[in-house]
């Protein structure tokens, strides 16, 4: 879509009637939305971004925006009746723009350097890794500097020249009319500068690729997701530009015992039926090695959860610990002796009240004849 497809003032977002002071800030508003900066590849954004400087352009100039209003597109026409202005004024656009923008996007200026693509590493870590944090190597295949060229991209003891197409700008216009457009020269790219003899090792590129390794450092507490950046270890800028970064996107494995949910662990413990009728104390290991005591209330029940605080994962970046959480289940034989069947029945016998539910002698029984079968 071209800007004579379309009204000026919907480009801008604006009423026919509003005033400079609208008219500039939804300007700079759909201008910083647009910008390619922050639209890197988005051919869409960079023609509307196109098409809101030219309708910009047109409407904060008293006399082309009276023309507009009266004439619409055909005021600035060529041949066009009505007074139409012909050509149009662009010289203090780059000031807007870096007003904007900042010194980076200047009119007329040299193409910045572009930047080196980021790069990303999948890797795996065990539970037990993510607790304490590790160092590790890495080697990736990556794009960097051509070292016999220094990256320029030009042949040693060769030179680079000025772009005779666009005189050094790295951009070239094109003006129809009131409407120029300004895009990148197809002849250096950008660059403002031409190899006249490429390097043989990197074909001009600048970047060659190589087997790199790099030191990784795994912080305790990291959980899948989480990113850890090697600033400038992507792939090399073209002809000398700066390297892009490296992300390492962490993936948590699995654990045998423990389950995690953020800083918290989960796992299930069994205890047998006297345990849990009784109460007592049970030990199970810690994911730091170190054994845990866990105080069972007498009568629990399977799927009641204790939990134990400070001994669960660290927390990232910061102090403490998370929790763990210990669900209880209470296993219930399948294979019981006639002494133990005995005393069961006996357990049974005092729901009914033949015999005190709580008889010291009873329990010490029960506990004894259970103790046997476990053994």
């Amino acid at each position: 879509m071209s800007a004579t497809e379309i009204d000026f003032y919907e480009l801008l977002e604006v009423e026919r009637g509003a005033d400079d002071k609208v008219i500039k800030s939804s300007y700079r508003r759909l201008a910083m939305r647009y910008h390619p900066d922050k639209n890197p590849g988005c051919s869409d954004s960079e023609a509307k971004f196109k098409l809101i400087s030219v309708a910009y352009d047109c409407l904060k100039d008293p006399q082309k925006r009276a023309a507009y209003d009266r004439y619409g597109h055909a005021a600035f026409q060529q041949g066009a009746g009505g007074g139409g202005h012909q050509g149009g004024d662009f010289g203090d656009i780059g000031d807007i723009f870096e007003s904007i923008f900042g010194s980076s996007f200047g009119g007329g200026g040299r193409q910045q350097q572009r930047r080196g693509a980021d790069l990303r590493y999948d890797m795996e870590v065990s539970l037990d890794e993510a607790f304490r944090g590790k160092s590790t190597e890495i080697t990736i295949e990556v794009s960097q500097g051509c070292e016999p060229c220094k990256g320029t991209g030009a042949e040693p003891g060769t030179a680079k020249r000025g772009c005779s197409m666009c005189a050094g700008h790295g951009k070239v216009r094109a003006q129809q009319g009131f409407f120029v457009v300004e895009r990148t020269c197809p002849t250096c790219h950008g660059r403002g500068e031409v190899i006249e003899k490429p390097c043989r090792s990197c074909g001009g590129e600048g970047r060659v690729d190589k087997p790199q390794t790099l030191q990784v450092d795994i912080p305790p507490g990291v959980d899948s997701g989480t990113r850890i950046r090697l600033s400038g270890k992507g792939e090399a800028g073209p002809f000398g530009s700066p390297p892009g970064d490296l992300y390492i996107f962490l993936h948590v494995k699995p654990h045998r015992v423990f389950e995690r949910e953020g800083t918290t662990l989960l796992t299930h413990v069994p205890i047998t039926f006297t345990t849990a009728a009784l109460g007592g104390s049970i030990e199970i290991p810690g994911i730091d090695g170190e054994a845990i005591t866990v105080d069972i209330p007498a009568g629990i029940q399977s799927g009641k959860q204790l939990r134990k605080r400070g001994t669960g994962m660290p927390v990232l970046q910061g102090r403490g610990r998370g929790d763990m959480v210990v669900e209880i289940s209470v296993e219930t034989p399948t294979k019981l002796s006639a002494r133990q069947k005995e005393i069961l029945r006996e357990l049974q016998d005092t729901e009914t009240g033949d015999e005190c539910p709580g008889s010291k002698g009873f329990f010490d029984r029960l506990k004894d004849a259970w103790n046997d079968l476990t053994e």
